[in-house]
């Protein structure tokens, strides 16, 4: 679908890229291929345990006494896909289309995030006619999911101090700096009962969000449909007799969930009021969210209760609606320093309710450490309010700013020398793996950038083809001048 596509070689790599599941925790088989790709080429590698990869390639004629420069993205990708969607995203090949200018996967996200990177990297890897100074290029693992690759991978056979990270989605824009993050995974130990015989029940879904990345997106306010749904629950719970026996929601804890579901039986007779509040829900919701999440909707389904079947006591139900309605969600606060820049916030991506516990994920980030963790604590003590535990995991640094940047005053200059007019010089709140990284390479000067994408995490994610190719033009200027 992509080899007519400019640059070839790079397009000829992303759509190989997209044949290898590759979504994080899958990353074996994309990372075996880079090695696979190294051995051809005769290029030293490195493949760590965790299947994090290393390739170094020498310098071109000419270049032989210029400083390394590293290259650096990630191989994982957030695999999630449409409801209505068959696709085996463990074994599956992506769909990939294209659309005017735009690469898409059909009824799935695409991996532009972090593929391109990748593809840009192979691209140089395998040139015969491109001028650069000796390359080391770091492909990690599991980024998506905590940085895992980022913390663990062994850097200490590197020589280069120049780093180019590609993992930004907005052409022009060079990314210097990024906030921190850790990871909150709530459990909430539940008790069952049996549902009284005269009950009848309904599915209910809260579904038709935007979604987005939990960084990049949330300053737009979008709906969570984790915590959308913990007010309908609270609604239906106040309103009537209602017990819950299925809820979940959300499949990447870094990513803003889209669709929401929950089981609830109810007393015969109560059907049509149950359905009435529904309706008055969905009406106040979509007026709440007619800028951000046109297609919100709550649609509804009666079921049947199966023998034996069982829902959670009062008080179990209870806890969760009030965790759902009382922990904080989205942008909590806003940088008093740089313009426009979320300064803390926190994302629900995951809730499961699950056999004798409920359990729910939070992605939270900030660019002060103690803002980081005054948020932490405020969301251990809610669940600890409601007699849950709780356990942290993938905690990593913010990127922090260096006044002096030889490495960015080169990207500026080549990028003014190209289109006439300066970059966008700026931090951002998404994480990226440059802070970790920094701390295993002693006067590490990174900068991160990328072609333009949109709705990354989601599957409504796009990649521009025209943006990639001036994105790649400027890497091998860049390279050139480095």
């Amino acid at each position: 679908m992509l080899e007519q596509l400019e640059p070839k070689t790079v397009f000829s790599y992303f759509e190989k890229i997209c044949s290898i599941p590759h979504g994080s925790g899958n990353v074996q088989g994309i990372s075996n291929y880079l090695v696979e790709f190294a051995k051809e080429r005769n290029l030293e590698y490195i493949q760590d345990e965790v299947y994090n990869v290393i390739i170094k390639k020498k310098a071109s004629k000419g270049y032989e006494n210029k400083e390394p420069v590293i290259l650096q993205g990630h191989m994982d990708m957030v695999a999630v896909k449409k409801p209505d969607c068959d696709k085996n995203l463990l074994t599956d090949p992506l769909d990939v289309r294209t659309d005017g200018d735009f690469v898409y996967a059909e009824g799935t996200s695409l991996g532009g995030d972090d593929g391109i990177a990748v593809a840009y990297a192979l691209a140089l890897l395998d040139s015969k006619d491109i001028p650069h100074p000796p390359l080391e290029v770091i492909i990690t693992v599991e980024e998506e999911v905590g940085m895992e690759g980022a913390l663990t991978i062994d850097l200490s056979s590197l020589k280069g101090k120049r780093m180019l990270n590609i993992d930004s989605e907005k052409e022009g824009e060079l990314t210097v700096s990024c906030a921190g993050g850790v990871r909150v995974n709530g459990l909430l130990p539940v008790q069952w009962e049996e549902i009284p015989r005269e009950f009848y029940g309904m599915e209910i879904i809260l579904t038709g969000l935007m979604g987005g990345h939990s960084g990049v997106e949330i300053h737009k306010n979008r709906g969570n449909a984790n915590i959308l749904l913990g007010r309908v629950l609270k609604e239906l719970s106040e309103k009537g007799r209602v017990v819950l026996t299925a809820l979940e929601g959300g499949t990447k804890d870094n990513a803003i969930p889209r669709e929401a579901k929950a089981v609830v039986f109810f007393p015969q007779g109560e059907s049509e009021g149950c359905e009435k509040i529904l309706k008055a829900m969905e009406k106040k919701l979509k007026k709440e969210y007619e800028e951000t999440d046109r297609g919100l909707s709550i649609v509804s389904k009666k079921i049947k209760k199966q023998p034996g079947q069982k829902a959670l006591t009062g008080t179990s139900m209870e806890k969760i609606v009030k965790l759902l309605c009382t922990v904080p969600n989205g942008v909590q606060s806003m940088s008093g320093k740089l313009e426009g820049l979320v300064e803390t916030s926190l994302n629900l991506g995951i809730m499961l309710l699950k056999e004798e516990k409920f359990s729910a994920a939070f992605f939270l980030r900030s660019s002060v450490v103690s803002q980081k963790e005054a948020l932490r604590d405020r969301v251990t003590d809610i669940l600890s309010s409601v007699g849950g535990t709780y356990s942290l995991s993938g905690d990593y640094p913010a990127w922090e700013y260096k006044e002096e940047s030889p490495l960015r005053d080169t990207f500026v200059k080549v990028y003014e020398d190209m289109y006439g007019k300066k970059p966008t010089v700026l931090s951002v709140h998404a994480g990226l793996e440059c802070g970790i990284l920094a701390g295993k390479i002693q006067g590490l000067d990174s900068v991160s950038f990328g072609p333009d994408m949109e709705d990354i995490h989601t599957t409504e994610e796009r990649l521009s083809i025209s943006s990639t190719k001036r994105v790649w033009e400027f890497l091998l200027a860049l390279l050139k001048d480095l």
